[in-house]
């Protein structure tokens, strides 16, 4: 199965996706605003590798889609349809737990590439899941990430993490004190074909920070490197 729920309220946009993704093996869903794409996940039962949400929708916004989405799934692959004036709408939508966005106007390729991206680390995600729990873990001071079950502890404290997320978190741990650059984080977790920008990490890094730092703030793990990147202290 690779099943993607669109939910974009104007038509030909949503027509134009659809379209692209029924070409490329997908099967579509469509959804015509917030509340019905929240209603065809929960009749489907969550069974959706990826969903596209376009932010400025009416009666529930994408925004807030997201936010109820990811609380449902950690796995969920999840992509923001944005404008390009909606900068911060870009950075809330992905600390509130997107994957990526795609600005509009996109074409076929850049839609298409961005979906392949993230249903590829879904797919990653479920067979380390279907395998089931293992003695393959990293350990870093008081934290415990277990590449089979695709978990992160800290303390015996279980802090979930979203795909995106683990394998930033993953890269740290496999080059522990070294500092990792922005493009070299973006080329191991988004791909080398990523077409993107560099900020997504930065986005994410801050996600993280509020997750692993107790104040993130003033991060001790999560170490920013100026001029070149990040790195992880134990």
């Amino acid at each position: 199965m690779k099943r993607v729920l669109v939910a974009e309220d104007e038509a030909s946009i949503r027509d134009f996706i659809v379209i692209n993704l029924k070409r490329s093996g997908y099967e579509v869903v469509e959804a015509a605003d917030g509340e019905e794409a929240l209603n065809e996940y929960n009749a489907f039962g969550g069974e959706f590798d990826v969903v596209l949400l376009d932010i400025m929708m009416p009666r529930v916004d994408g925004l807030e889609v997201c936010k109820q989405l990811r609380s449902l799934s950690q796995n969920l692959g999840i992509i923001m349809l944005t404008a390009k004036t909606q900068e911060m709408d870009k950075v809330t939508g992905l600390l509130m737990g997107a994957d990526d966005y795609v600005t509009k106007p996109f074409s076929p390729s850049e839609l298409m590439a961005r979906v392949d991206a993230v249903y590829r680390r879904v797919e990653m995600n479920a067979d380390s899941l279907s395998k089931g729990n293992g003695e393959s873990v990293l350990v870093s001071g008081d934290f415990v990430l277990n590449l089979r079950n695709r978990t992160l502890a800290q303390n015996g404290r279980l802090i979930e993490l979203t795909q995106v997320e683990f394998q930033i978190i993953e890269y740290f741990f496999i080059n522990p004190g070294a500092a990792l650059s922005r493009t070299a984080i973006l080329s191991k977790v988004w791909g080398d074909e990523y077409i993107g920008e560099e900020k997504i990490v930065d986005v994410n890094i801050r996600r993280l920070r509020m997750k692993v730092e107790r104040e993130p703030s003033m991060p001790k793990h999560l170490i920013t490197i100026w001029g070149i990147g990040y790195k992880w202290i134990s």
